[in-house]
């Protein structure tokens, strides 16, 4: 097993950025600004032949409110979870009264602990840290977390008293759905979550705007492995405020590319605003399979029931293929049955089709409705084969294929999807028109040798 490694600290002492940097990824946000992490964020490491779980949290506000309690309390559960422990403070600011309180919390438990002062480039190593020994939690390791400095040594440190790592070892979900998530602010994403994992894995809060990185959380249900995604919440383009904001829907939206399937979460008290119609463009854009999910159903009115219902129908009709479920986050309700739609989803976006299969279900398509004669010509569909999947590509070969109409192409996947049962994902049916051997091009009328005169005799 990897060991995991927790990184803890008050807010805004460069805990992301030395996340990324022990991650090699950008997967955090890192701002300016306190509070930017909020869950617990989990990222795969490894130096040299050791491999690691490095688990970025939320910063420790002692007498916090609100949010900041909750955040607190995913950092606790990230402690609990660890192999070890790097508490990171702030070389520039010096040891503070938070700092303290988080160092006699640390020197509580029995888990290794390490102390990581951080920002502490340009500076002698020795002046760096001579304040923190204070904090009476080992030696303090002088780092810069943003350039890198004295990063692999304290590494080096926390790893020692692990085995090395199997070389050979595979990604745990490599082969499972990957399931985003997604939908404007306060709809209920984070609350879902934690209903289909069973804990409280990601802070579900009555305020717009509290998940900002999203969250990966691997997780099995009945006998089938997930990863879930919990994402911020999407608005439209020119409606972000804050930098920090911008960031988490990028991320979202990058969450959405990254998945087989996106769950839209719609609050069915509200109907279907315009915010979720742009959700919505941006996942079949990705071409991505989707199950829409109407939360908060048990809270609607049975008039706002048949709005949202009318308004999916009318709206949403580019997402006709998805299925549209009623549920109830908070209250667990509707769950399984939404499962088993991500399910049938996937296993559509995932679907292979044979070759000759596909050229059977197209001539039995063209037998059945003919494409429209355009001009002199009818276009002919010869045979057909699948050329991508996550969404399923469909590539048509045939004669005259640029004049088939898009009422056609249409038709063709409406039908093709009824036959491979091709359900809750976008599909792409595209065209190849074959070159007529028997055109002569004006190139080669061009090239041909002039006919010679005749000799005199």
């Amino acid at each position: 097993m990897k060991p995991v490694i927790a990184l803890v600290g008050r807010p805004n002492v460069g805990k992301s950025t030395l996340f990324n940097r022990l991650t090699r990824s950008r997967d955090a946000i890192v701002h300016d600004l306190p509070g930017v992490t909020r869950d617990r964020h989990y990222g795969e490491g490894r130096q040299g032949e050791r491999g690691f779980i490095a688990i970025d949290t939320g910063g420790f506000e002692p007498g916090a409110e609100g949010v900041f309690v909750e955040m607190a309390r995913q950092a606790e559960q990230a402690i609990a979870e660890a192999d070890a422990v790097v508490l990171v403070v702030d070389t520039r600011v010096g040891p503070t009264p938070a700092d303290r309180a988080i160092a006699e919390r640390l020197r509580r438990i029995a888990t290794p602990r390490y102390l990581a002062v951080n920002k502490s480039e340009g500076m002698q190593s020795d002046t760096a840290v001579a304040e923190f020994h204070e904090l009476g939690i080992g030696t303090p390791a002088a780092i810069s977390a943003a350039h890198g400095e004295g990063v692999r040594e304290l590494m080096d440190l926390v790893l020692a008293k692990f085995p090395a790592g199997d070389e050979r070892e595979e990604d745990p979900d490599k082969g499972h759905p990957r399931v985003a998530i997604v939908g404007r602010p306060n709809v209920g994403k984070s609350t879902l979550v934690n209903a289909l994992v069973g804990e409280e894995r990601v802070i579900a809060f009555d305020q717009p705007g509290t998940t900002r990185d999203p969250i990966e959380v691997p997780f099995e249900r009945s006998g089938r492995r997930y990863t879930l995604i919990d994402t911020a919440g999407v608005r439209r383009r020119g409606r972000t405020g804050t930098p920090v904001e911008f960031f988490s829907i990028v991320k979202a939206l990058q969450a959405i590319e990254a998945a087989n399937v996106a769950v839209l979460l719609l609050d069915a008290r509200e109907g279907v605003t315009e915010q979720d119609a742009h959700v919505a463009g941006y996942i079949l854009e990705r071409g991505r399979a989707v199950v829409l999910a109407l939360n908060k159903w048990d809270a609607a009115d049975r008039e706002a029931r048949e709005r949202i219902q009318a308004e999916v129908a009318w709206k949403l009709s580019f997402l006709g293929f998805a299925e549209s479920l009623q549920i109830s986050a908070k209250e667990g309700k509707g769950l399984p049955l939404l499962m088993r739609s991500v399910d049938a989803a996937y296993a559509a976006a995932m679907a292979r089709m044979p070759t000759p299969k596909l050229t059977r279900a197209v001539a039995a398509a063209v037998e059945k409705q003919a494409p429209p004669k355009r001009g002199q010509f009818r276009p002919k569909l010869r045979y057909a084969h699948q050329g991508g999947i996550n969404p399923p590509r469909i590539i048509i070969h045939g004669n005259a294929l640029d004049r088939v109409p898009e009422s056609y192409r249409r038709y063709l996947e409406g039908f093709l999807r009824d036959t491979f049962k091709l359900h809750g994902t976008p599909m792409r049916v595209e065209f190849r028109t074959g070159r007529n051997p028997y055109v002569k091009s004006t190139e080669g009328k061009a090239r041909k040798a002039p006919r010679r005169a005749p000799r005199a005799r």
